[in-house]
């Protein structure tokens, strides 16, 4: 879809023209999708297609870690209990304990550490394991985040890749784009109407909830927080925020053309902007750096048109 079909959602001329700029320099780099930035505390707000559902790839790795930690601040689940992960069982990916080749224990605070700190598709896939997809989904509208929807563990992405594409993820990358620009996708995990979801402005909705502890308990929100924090990946929001005065919590989800990252940029000043990026490549590439620095100047121009 061109830019100039599609649906903005600024509070203010300079945002139009900013949720403008960010729309045309994604189509230049070869990459479309949904974007949405909001100031935290004053509800001001640009972007564009914020309400598209859009599979979340790692990026459902955040409301599985806050519906977890809940569980935790009620007494229901103990953050320090161990769970064993066995390698001929475990999730793939290339990073934490996906890459382990032995037998690995982590405590279930330590394992929600490992899945957004270094998106590790096993240490999500254990705590999906421990409460339940269905559990996760279900607590998600009971919270009254009925944009974000959750159906399946990290490895059923994988899976349903391989179950077209043998292991020729070329192939699968190929087989993305070329469904995505006609619709229909033989992807599963592609399909909105099967994939774990989510909106721009559901995911807006909920780090500002987060941010203001407004869902959850005090406790589970002030662990969200920190650890996103700590996301050792920073190329994308942080790749135009690197500053002492600055610091980005994050979350990053990629898989074949996804590139998608949402989290809060916060100023040393206290300004504090809540952005969801969610695009998806036209091209066959599996490293596409410009659409990453792309992400980048998107959240650089809504942080500086947001903050008062």
């Amino acid at each position: 879809m061109r830019p100039d079909q599609l649906t903005y959602v600024p509070s203010t001329a300079e945002g139009l023209g900013v949720a403008e700029w960010i729309a045309g320099h994604w189509q230049q780099v070869g990459a479309a999708g949904h974007f949405l930035a909001r100031n935290v505390d004053t509800g001001e707000e640009l972007g564009f297609d914020v309400d598209a559902a859009v599979p979340l790839a790692s990026v459902a790795k955040v409301p599985l870690a806050l519906m977890v930690l809940d569980r935790v601040a009620a007494g229901a689940l103990d953050a320090a209990r161990p769970v064993t992960i066995n390698p001929s069982a475990k999730s793939v990916g290339p990073t934490g304990v996906s890459a382990f080749r032995h037998p690995t224990t982590l405590a279930v605070g330590d394992l929600i550490h490992q899945a957004l700190t270094v998106s590790d598709n096993a240490s999500a896939d254990a705590l999906f394991e421990l409460v339940g997809v269905d559990a996760v989904d279900r607590w998600l509208r009971e919270q009254g985040c009925a944009g974000i929807r959750m159906r399946h563990r990290m490895q059923r992405m994988y899976e349903c890749a391989a179950g077209v594409a043998g292991d020729d993820f070329g192939l699968a990358l190929e087989l993305a784009i070329r469904d995505d620009a006609a619709g229909q996708h033989s992807i599963e995990t592609l399909n909105p109407a099967y994939a774990n979801v989510g909106s721009a402005a559901a995911l807006v909705a909920l780090l500002q909830r987060v941010w203001l502890d407004r869902i959850s308990a005090p406790e589970a929100t002030a662990e969200l927080r920190r650890v996103m924090a700590l996301q050792v990946f920073n190329q994308r929001l942080s790749s135009d925020l690197r500053a002492d005065t600055v610091r980005v919590s994050g979350k990053t989800g990629t898989f074949l053309h996804l590139r998608h990252e949402i989290g809060v940029v916060t100023a040393e000043s206290g300004d504090r902007v809540a952005i969801a990026a969610l695009t998806r490549s036209h091209r066959r590439a599996g490293i596409a750096h410009d659409i990453d620095l792309a992400i980048g100047a998107a959240a650089r121009s809504a942080f500086e048109a947001l903050r008062r």
